[in-house]
């Protein structure tokens, strides 16, 4: 996931790896991402030529790496987006993230990951639903379970908003 991230902060325009990874750290709602994460997946992307490298100065006379995203590296972007597994259908984090790149997707692909997240959630609310039916569950664990069925059901209903705006764009996939 955080390889998608990357990659996708370059979509509006090269950075230096500390731009990178603080850039990835606001958009998460998280700390900055470590360099220890960063540097190598960099050195990987541009070594699967996803991502172009120069030398540029600084502003403290050092001299800093700018990252760019190639064109082979938007393909892979769009490729590993568009692959939206069970498991990421199970990740809020990876859906979220998907759905604020849906500007780049086609609609045909938007649609789909709404529709896979849309099922996970469905099955979701069922499992819930039967445990809270099943163990006659009460306090605090009763509370757990009605908020997270809550917030599957507030989910689903995001998804249908998303879906019906998807489905009038006039974006072709």
């Amino acid at each position: 996931m955080t390889d998608l991230l990357l990659l996708a902060t370059l979509l509006d325009g090269p950075k230096h790896g500390y731009a990178l990874k603080k850039r990835a750290g606001l958009i998460t709602g998280q700390r900055d991402l470590h360099n220890n994460i960063v540097y190598p997946l960099l050195k990987r992307f541009v070594r699967e030529g996803w991502v172009g490298r120069r030398k540029a100065a600084g502003q403290r006379g050092q001299t800093r790496a700018v990252y760019s995203l190639t064109a082979a590296g938007k393909r892979a972007l769009l490729g590993r987006l568009e692959t939206f597994s069970e498991k990421d259908a199970a990740s809020a984090e990876a859906f979220h993230l998907r759905v604020a790149l849906f500007g780049i997707l086609g609609k045909d692909a938007r649609l789909r990951i709404l529709r896979d997240r849309d099922l996970y959630l469905s099955a979701r609310e069922a499992r819930l639903e039967t445990l809270q039916e099943k163990i006659r569950m009460s306090g605090w664990p009763s509370e757990v379970v009605r908020c997270l069925r809550a917030n599957a059901g507030q989910e689903r209903q995001w998804i249908r908003s998303l879906m019906r705006k998807a489905a009038h764009d006039s974006r072709a996939s």
